[in-house]
C-alpha cells in the first residue's frame, strides 16, 4: 500500500513539476533496445536483481567501513593515521551511497520490495534522508535530465554557473577554479542544512514535494539521530570533541567531493545536452531514450576497479536508461547500448578516462563562466 501511496505521490509531483513538459513520441530506437536488452538477460547467465556480485559488495563495502571507523576510535593515535582514515573513511561511505543505497532506491538491488527499502535507508545512517533523495533524483533528476529548472540537481544557486539557461553572474568567472572547493562542503550542507530545509519548506528548491509523514517521517529523524550518534556521540567517549569534528570534516569534506565530482562528470561536461524546451508547447525535441543518452556521459569504462567503487556510475547512460536493473550488469549491457546507438545514430558519449571527463568538466565550467 505504501509503495503504491508513493507512486501516486510521485505522478502528482512529476504533473506539477513539468509545467506540461513532455518528450517527442517513443521512436523505434527505445522500442529495439529494451528487446536487445532482454535478450541479454535471457540469453545469459546475468540476473537483472538479486545477483550475488552485489550480495558480496555490500559485505564488503559494509565491513570496511566499520572497520575503518573502529580504526578511527580505537587504534588511530596520530595526525598522519587520523588524516588517511578519514579519507578513506568518506570514499568507502561514499561507495555506500553509489552502491548500496543507489541500487536499492532504484528498486535494482533485489526482487524484494523491502530488501530495496532496507538497503536505501542506508543513506539514513550515512546523513542524508533516503525519502527525499527520492523525489530529488529517482523523479527530479532522471525525468527531466539536465533540463534547468526542472533538474535540480543542475542547480547550485548563486554559487555556479551549470547551464546555458542559468544566469551568468560576475564572479562566474572564476567558477572552473573555486567549484572544486566548493563541491567538498556538498555533505556538510546536506546533513545540517538541505535536508531540513526541504522538510521544513516541503521544497526541493522551488519544486513542491510531499512531505515525509508516519514511517517516513519517522525513519527521517530517526536517521538523523543515528547519524548523528555515529558521527559525533560515539566519538567523543573517546576523543576531544575538537578532534572529533575535525575528523568528521574532512570524512565529509572527502564525501562531498567524491560525490559531486562524479556526478558532474556524467553530466556537467562539454559532451553533453542542455535541452531548452520549447516556449509555447513545453516539448522537448527528442525522445525520453535519446534525451538521456545526450545528456548523459561515460567515463573510465575500461577501468574494473572504478566501475566497482561507483558502483557502476562510470556507466551513467546505461543507468539513465535502465535505473531498475542492478549497476553489476552495466559493462554488459552498455555493449548493447552503444552498438544500438551507432546503428540509429544516436550520439552515444564517453570519456575514455576520469582524468579527461574531469578535463572536460573543467573547460565547460570555465565557458559557463565566461560566455553566454
Amino acid at each position: 500500500m505504501q509503495d503504491r501511496d508513493e507512486s501516486s505521490q510521485s505522478t502528482v509531483l512529476e504533473k506539477e513539476s513539468a509545467k506540461k513538459l513532455k518528450f517527442a513520441k517513443n521512436s523505434g530506437f527505445q522500442v529495439e533496445l529494451r528487446r536487445r536488452v532482454d535478450e541479454l538477460f535471457q540469453n545469459s547467465n546475468l540476473k537483472e536483481r538479486d545477483c550475488p556480485q552485489m550480495y558480496a559488495k555490500t559485505a564488503t563495502l559494509l565491513i570496511g567501513f566499520l572497520g575503518t571507523y573502529a580504526a578511527l576510535i580505537f587504534l588511530a593515535q596520530t595526525w598522519w593515521q587520523v588524516v588517511p582514515l578519514c579519507i578513506l573513511m568518506g570514499v568507502i561511505t561514499a561507495g555506500i551511497g553509489f552502491s548500496i543505497q543507489h541500487d536499492g532506491a532504484h528498486h535494482a538491488y533485489s526482487n524484494s520490495l523491502w530488501v530495496n527499502k532496507l538497503m536505501s535507508m542506508s543513506l539514513d545512517l550515512i546523513g542524508g534522508s533516503s525519502y527525499i533523495w527520492h523525489w530529488k533524483h529517482d523523479v527530479l533528476h532522471h525525468t527531466y535530465t539536465n533540463i534547468a529548472g526542472y533538474d535540480m540537481d543542475l542547480e547550485v544557486g548563486m554559487f555556479g554557473r551549470l547551464s546555458p539557461s542559468h544566469q551568468k553572474l560576475p564572479f562566474h568567472r572564476w567558477q572552473h577554479y573555486y567549484l572544486w572547493l566548493l563541491y567538498g562542503f556538498l555533505a556538510i550542507k546536506w546533513h545540517f542544512f538541505d535536508d531540513f530545509n526541504n522538510l521544513i519548506t516541503g521544497k526541493i528548491s522551488d519544486r513542491n514535494y510531499p512531505r515525509p509523514r508516519n514511517s517516513n517521517l519517522v525513519t527521517f529523524f530517526a536517521g538523523k539521530l543515528v547519524f548523528l550518534t555515529i558521527a559525533f556521540v560515539i566519538p567523543s567517549l573517546f576523543h576531544s570533541f575538537w578532534l572529533v569534528l575535525a575528523s568528521y570534516s574532512l570524512v565529509a569534506f572527502t564525501l562531498g567531493l567524491v560525490l559531486s565530482v562524479v556526478f558532474q562528470l556524467a553530466h556537467v561536461v562539454e559532451e553533453a545536452d542542455f535541452p531548452i524546451p520549447d516556449a509555447e508547447t513545453y516539448l522537448i525535441e527528442k525522445d525520453w531514450a535519446i534525451h538521456q543518452i545526450e545528456t548523459t556521459v561515460n567515463f573510465s569504462r575500461n577501468n574494473p576497479f572504478l566501475t566497482w567503487l561507483l558502483g557502476g556510475l562510470n556507466f551513467q547512460v546505461e543507468h539513465h536508461l535502465f535505473p531498475n536493473i542492478c549497476h553489476i550488469n552495466y559493462p554488459e549491457i552498455s555493449k548493447v547500448v552503444e552498438q544500438t546507438c551507432q546503428e540509429f545514430g544516436v550520439r552515444y558519449n564517453y570519456h575514455r578516462s576520469f582524468w579527461a571527463g574531469c578535463l572536460s568538466h573543467f573547460h565547460w565550467l570555465r565557458r559557463m563562466g565566461t560566455s553566454f
